[in-house]
């Protein structure tokens, strides 16, 4: 089922989706990285945002 982007619940910032753009943007702005560095990350540590964060050396 794909995401309903008029609801306005609370969303899982505990995962990355590279499949939905809105969270693409969300997550290169806070991270400060491009698209293909976020996609790396995520091949490399799984889509956990904290795992992320540890492979890109930020939080």
């Amino acid at each position: 089922m794909s995401d309903d982007l008029n609801k306005k619940g609370v969303q899982d910032r505990s995962r990355i989706n590279m499949n939905e753009d809105h969270e693409v943007a969300y997550w290169t702005e806070k991270f400060k990285v491009s698209r293909e560095e976020l996609q790396k990350a995520v091949d490399k540590a799984g889509n956990s945002a904290d795992a992320v964060a540890q492979a890109l050396g930020s939080k």
